[in-house]
């Protein structure tokens, strides 16, 4: 089987799965493995988190660092929003959007030496992190959560730098991956709007 029949069966079954999103709302764990583990729950963070490691290879030059640092930063500043319980409306419907854009950024692999992909991805972080620390479980090391959800959201943008790096040859890989994220993205939207 070819890398490319491989990656399209392997984004037809990430489209065509029940709603994977990270937010249920009840978790196994407590602190640290409750925060590693929760960024890996759902598709919504996995592919958004993965699509922005992928576009900051694309993007190059600093924003190969600036992008995923950026996303790490501004998603601690939204989940101490959430977990003090300042209101953001929209969360989910904003989280699905904003794994079809990073996904459609990917796959037009939209490079610009303008700083609105700094911003985008900034606003974009928010909204997880809102979603992050409003979900946190009580326990009685919240520290420990959050620092555990930031880890994993370094390690699905390595992931997706990695992949970045590795496809740069094969820049049809990263678009076809680009577009799959996308249609994901506008079917979570679907699924929270229906």
């Amino acid at each position: 089987m070819t890398q490319g029949i491989r990656w399209l069966f392997g984004s037809v079954g990430l489209i065509a799965s029940g709603a994977a999103l990270a937010h249920t709302g009840s978790h196994g764990g407590a602190g640290l493995a409750a925060g590693l583990a929760h960024p890996f729950m759902g598709l919504d963070h996995l592919l958004a988190m993965v699509a922005v490691g992928v576009w900051a290879v694309q993007s190059g030059g600093r924003n190969r660092l600036v992008l995923p640092a950026t996303f790490v930063a501004a998603m601690a500043g939204g989940a101490l929003a959430g977990a003090y319980g300042i209101a953001v409306p929209h969360v989910e419907s904003v989280i699905a959007l904003s794994v079809l854009v990073t996904g459609m950024l990917v796959a037009f692999a939209a490079n610009t030496k303008s700083h609105w992909p700094v911003a985008l991805v900034a606003l974009v972080a928010l909204f997880h992190g809102h979603a992050h620390g409003a979900e946190m479980p009580a326990f009685s090391s919240p520290w420990l959560y959050f620092a555990g959800f930031l880890a994993a959201t370094a390690m699905l943008h390595a992931i997706g730098v990695g992949a970045g790096t590795a496809l740069k040859a094969r820049p049809a890989f990263l678009r076809t991956g680009g577009v799959a994220a996308g249609f994901a993205g506008a079917w979570l939207l679907v699924a929270i709007l229906g």
